[in-house]
């Protein structure tokens, strides 16, 4: 018996060893300060792959950035999916960027350009799905550390994804539009990207009352850029970058040196509105 006890207790002390070396796994990338958030690009080399149509299964295809360092183990990973009536080059500029600072990045295009949120959210999923078990760069990614993003319909699309995929890491909706204003069931970390001058998802109409609904664990926050119009999210944006860095950073990689950037509300000029649940 005391024979068999040992045993059993040495695989057990083997197992959780094992299992604190995993945990223990140091984050990617050097110390992060206000200007390596805000830089263009980040210290990863990246590279890109294209993803056809005609190879996709359940959305329209897309480009994949990733970083090209094998010896930092494997990424998070986000996809991104474009607003209605939009293709994949207005949100092209997030995949370099967010690649640059440490994850694997899937910009998609949309099986059409109306799909409605609904349908924009399983296309995210199916282009995660791609990612973790189709692509070419499947070994980089860690599937456990998955999230999404959108504009417009895509960002309710993220919004939804959230909703119906509780397993998913984090969601940055942008300037959202969804017709479906209860989002109380998401269990992801969330933050929302609203536009003070939007004139097509107001922010009084959809994303401060996503925001509201949303639960106060496990984390969420509202960005509200200043003078900003509906396309803020189209165009190259440091505010978008740095903020969405930082919250990925936060929950999908689980590191808590980029807590300084989000708790306590940053204080920047370029936001008209700032509110979330700090501390995380």
């Amino acid at each position: 018996m005391l024979v068999v006890l040992t045993a059993v207790l040495g695989l057990l002390s083997g197992s959780i060893a094992l299992a604190q070396s995993a945990v223990a796994e140091p984050p990617h990338g050097p110390d992060p300060t206000e200007e390596s958030i805000s830089a263009p690009r980040g210290p990863f080399d990246i590279d890109e792959e294209s993803v056809s149509r005609l190879s996709a299964r359940g959305f329209g295809g897309g480009t994949i950035y990733y970083p090209t360092d094998t010896s930092e183990g494997t990424f998070s990973a986000v996809a991104i999916s474009p607003g209605y009536t939009a293709g994949e080059d207005t949100i092209a500029w997030l995949g370099p960027r967010l690649a640059s600072q440490g994850f694997v990045v899937f910009t998609i295009e949309t099986l059409t350009r109306y799909d409605q949120p609904g349908s924009r959210a399983d296309q995210l999923m199916a282009a995660l799905n791609h990612l973790t078990e189709r692509s070419d760069v499947q070994d980089l990614v860690d599937p456990t550390r998955l999230g999404v993003m959108g504009h417009s319909m895509g960002g309710g699309g993220s919004l939804e994804a959230a909703l119906e995929n509780p397993n998913l890491k984090a969601a940055i909706p942008m300037t959202p539009w969804h017709t479906n204003k209860d989002f109380s069931g998401v269990r992801t970390p969330t933050m929302i990207i609203g536009a003070q001058n939007d004139t097509v998802a107001s922010v009084n109409r959809h994303s401060k009352p996503f925001y509201e609904s949303l639960p106060d664990a496990p984390g969420k926050a509202y960005l509200e850029l200043a003078g900003a119009s509906h396309l803020a999210p189209n165009f190259d944006n440091t505010t978008i970058a740095k903020s969405s860095i930082a919250w990925l950073k936060r929950f999908l990689d689980d590191d808590t040196r980029y807590d300084e950037f989000l708790c306590p509300p940053p204080q920047d000029p370029e936001f008209s509105d700032y509110r979330s649940t700090c501390p995380y």
